[in-house]
């Protein structure tokens, strides 16, 4: 299964890109596991995710062609 990730805000800043495509994940938890391994600096950071914009849960599980975003805290206004 293939899903894209998508990095908003601040959190461009700490990662190389901004997009990737992404194999053998079935969760969102396994996604945000799998990110905060290859880029540590996510661990110190808090943000939400986004699968198909709606706000989620580690146990949401992915479909194939799923976006899935990580969003910085936001606050409105």
């Amino acid at each position: 299964m293939k899903v894209t990730i998508l990095a908003f805000g601040r959190l461009v800043d700490l990662l190389p890109q901004q997009e990737w495509e992404v194999t053998d994940l079935e969760t969102v938890g396994s996604v945000r596991r799998q990110m905060e391994e290859q880029f540590p600096a996510l661990k110190n950071m808090r943000y939400r995710i986004a699968v198909d914009k709606q706000l989620v849960t580690d146990d949401t599980p992915l479909r194939e062609g799923s976006v899935v975003a990580l969003l910085p805290p936001f606050s409105g206004g």
